[in-house]
């Protein structure tokens, strides 16, 4: 996932945009899958519109009419704003069943939390289903996702090393090793087998599962991956909605993480990840066994289309959903249609 931070970041941020808006991870097919959108709510009114509308009050008609039509220009401007160019966040984190810290091989500690209604009330769990966030983010930003789940399946939402509540150990830092720390964390829970859900670098995570250890993966949901370098678009500058995200993960990074400075230690760490020309060959895609839908928003910023089309393709039990009028945060711009999506496979036999 390609992160570009505004500049108001002080000293740090000139250096981070460098690494990080120039890098494009994301990272088929049958038939495309679109799905319908909702119009989106115009933001709240501001003081100074307030003002205006109730000055109309004491004004002549004609200038009243004026003035009317003058105040509601902004409105309107802010209502038909494309939904793919706003980044609504998500909501706080339901209170998870559990949660834990899993040290792994290199001594990294990987935290999880646990959402299972069925347990909570003294009954059968579900299938489980493993959460993967994307690149400096953290498992609470599936809090839209958690609720659609969690009364049909053990839902785990893991914090990948270095991001969130998970430390960052020594030693090289690629996905390969962060698919090893989910394998850890359902050696730890004693899961044998999982459905695993990715965005951006947690897709590149899922898709890392589905190569290397396919005997621990039911199906695999990726949302706005890609596999090489040539499915990265060309972009002329930051982009407003990925800025808006830099700066809720660094937020949220100093809210959870253990450790100060862990965010900028995390994007050093990526950076190189990010900018591999090849994260997975074709070969390795044709080898995954298990059902897989990868998905996109059609407005994505960094990832094309074009070759997210080619992965469901590639993948011998492939499927394509393109999520309408968002980008590369579907997953919180229309996260009705996105879970509906997303629980229809699930739950498919």
């Amino acid at each position: 996932m390609s992160i570009g931070l505004p500049a108001r970041n002080a000293g740090c941020a000139i250096r981070s945009r460098s690494l990080l808006e120039d890098s494009g991870l994301g990272g088929g097919g049958r038939g495309v899958k679109s799905i319908a959108w909702r119009p989106f709510a115009p933001a709240s009114t501001s003081d100074t519109r307030l003002a205006k509308r109730a000055r109309l009050f004491h004004a002549p008609r004609t200038l009243r009419s004026a003035l009317l039509l003058l105040a509601l220009v902004p409105a309107l401007a802010v209502a038909d704003k494309p939904r793919w160019e706003s980044l609504p966040l998500p909501p706080a984190m339901p209170k998870a069943e559990a949660t834990g810290q899993v040290e792994v091989a290199d001594g990294a500690q990987i935290y999880y939390a646990i959402f299972d209604k069925a347990a909570a009330l003294g009954k059968a769990s579900g299938p489980p289903v493993i959460l993967l966030h994307g690149g400096l983010g953290n498992g609470d930003h599936f809090a839209h996702q958690v609720p659609a789940l969690a009364d049909r399946f053990r839902v785990i939402a893991i914090d990948s090393r270095g991001q969130g509540r998970s430390t960052l150990a020594k030693g090289k830092l690629g996905y390969p090793e962060m698919a090893r720390d989910v394998v850890g964390v359902m050696d730890a829970l004693h899961i044998q087998r999982a459905s695993i859900v990715g965005w951006s670098d947690g897709g590149a995570i899922a898709l890392a599962l589905g190569i290397e250890h396919p005997d621990r993966v039911d199906k695999l949901f990726v949302l706005a991956t890609n596999y090489d370098v040539h499915g990265t678009k060309a972009r002329s500058g930051p982009s407003p909605t990925f800025n808006a995200y830099a700066v809720k993960c660094r937020a949220d990074a100093g809210r959870l993480a253990r450790s100060k400075g862990a965010y900028d230690a995390a994007a050093s760490a990526l950076a190189p990840v990010w900018r591999q020309p090849v994260t997975f060959t074709k070969e390795q895609l044709r080898s995954i066994k298990a059902r897989t839908l990868v998905s996109v928003g059609d407005h994505d910023e960094i990832i094309a289309l074009d070759q997210v089309k080619e992965m469901a393709a590639l993948i011998p039990n492939g499927q394509l959903a393109v999520f309408k009028d968002t980008s590369h945060f579907a997953m919180w711009q229309d996260p009705a249609a996105f879970n509906k999506v997303l629980v229809e496979f699930l739950t498919a036999p």
